[in-house]
């Protein structure tokens, strides 16, 4: 059996593990466009603040390869998929040619790419992503001639650059077209609760602007704002979003929506052929639709189902759900499924204000599908729980607002 993984993160490499759980003899091929071992993409920004050294971030050790006797293929890009011919063709950047390579199992864990941003100027020096360690690297080299850097987006990624650079002593500007951080996890109340402690640190938040232009000499040096201002940088980090990796896969052949559309086997709609991971798209357990949860937890569990599936075991994946647990500054945040529901959606919302916490429980038929939690989240994984297991509540729902809830209370 011949078994190609097109990706070497969280997805990609659990799926290999499964495969080789089962099949000892099939041979593997590992295609990645980073020539590295695999490594931890939520530590980078630790990386970049400093908290902690790159040789760190590496979540198999050097040997993993040959440990699982996977033939590695390293920083090169899948250009292109034929399904009917079971081929998969890379485009080797020294040669400068295209080569094929058979496969009898496909899984494609091939991840997300940076949301790209409409912009004038984005050909100038020092404007960075922020999604590999290569780019928090390339950051770090030119962090001695920055002072004042520029950060699009204020969802999970711009705060944890923003963060970073903070740590490393930059003057740091959040440009977010929301009216608040983090408007794809949080409420406005919760949002509030946010920039304001963002405030409070020092970091300046242009909230309901966008980016229009830079302009520099080799560097960046002055961004244009849609509100008709304009303000200085030396350095820009756009954090906004990510959007599935997807652009090789023959959309005539496999179905693909915002992710590839899998089944409960991680098996798309082609046979033979897995997707797992940012680049997947199955039932989000807490909306009951087709949906991508971009999120380390889930791309390990979605390419270990997959594995397991590849190597002739059948095994079933419920769903994925969207979580996250983040620190901003002294301010823990926790949340987790559906947090702001259609005004249709007859969903029943609990909500508990305090001056410095705030809970918001959202109900739908009995079942707790969103919460969000600012500070004392320590009853978050049981709410989580309550999410992914789907447990109907039959008690008063308000006492699941008591920091005295506790699981055996639903018995």
């Amino acid at each position: 059996m011949k078994y190609i993984i097109i990706g070497n993160g969280a997805a990609g490499i659990n799926g290999a593990e499964a495969v080789r759980n089962i099949d000892s003899q099939g041979s593997i091929t590992m295609i990645s466009d980073e020539a590295v071992v695999p490594y931890s993409r939520p530590m980078i920004s630790m990386a970049l603040a400093g908290d902690v050294s790159f040789d760190k971030l590496p979540v198999r050790n050097a040997d993993f390869y040959e440990d699982l006797k996977i033939t590695p293929v390293l920083g090169q890009r899948v250009s292109k998929i034929d399904p009917d011919n079971k081929l998969v063709f890379i485009h080797e950047n020294i040669s400068n040619k295209t080569r094929s390579i058979p496969f009898d199992k496909l899984l494609i864990a091939s991840g997300a790419d940076p949301r790209p941003v409409k912009a004038r100027g984005l050909d100038l020096g020092n404007i960075f992503y922020m999604r590999t360690q290569n780019h928090v690297r390339q950051m770090l080299n030119v962090l001695p001639d920055v002072k004042n850097a520029l950060v699009l987006g204020g969802g999970l990624v711009g705060f944890k650059a923003a963060y970073g650079l903070i740590s490393r002593g930059i003057n740091v500007t959040m440009l977010i077209k929301s009216s608040y951080p983090l408007s794809m996890q949080v409420d406005d109340i919760a949002g509030k609760m946010i920039l304001d402690e963002m405030l409070n640190r020092g970091l300046k938040v242009f909230s309901g602007i966008e980016i229009s232009g830079f302009e520099g000499d080799e560097n960046v040096k002055t961004a244009y704002l849609s509100d008709n201002t304009k303000t200085e940088c030396d350095m820009v980090v756009i954090a906004k979003g990510v959007l599935p990796a997807v652009s090789f896969v023959p959309r005539d052949k496999i179905k693909v929506d915002l992710g590839i559309v899998v089944n409960e086997n991680m098996e798309t709609s082609v046979p033979g052929i897995f997707a797992a991971g940012d680049a997947a798209q199955y039932i989000d357990i807490a909306r009951q639709v087709s949906w991508v949860n971009a999120i380390w937890p889930e791309a390990a569990a979605q390419g270990h189902a997959a594995g397991t599936n590849m190597a002739g075991r059948p095994f079933s994946y419920k769903g994925s759900l969207g979580r996250n647990v983040i620190r901003i500054f002294n301010m823990d945040i926790m949340t987790g499924g559906v947090v702001l529901p259609e005004k249709d959606s007859c969903c029943e919302i609990f909500v508990e204000k305090k001056k410095k916490q705030y809970k918001k429980l959202v109900f739908k038929d009995n079942i707790l599908i969103g919460m969000v939690m600012v500070n004392n989240i320590e009853q978050g994984g049981v709410l989580l729980s309550l999410i992914q297991n789907q447990v109907p509540v039959k008690i008063d729902k308000h006492r699941l607002l008591s920091p005295f809830f506790n699981y055996k209370q639903l018995i």
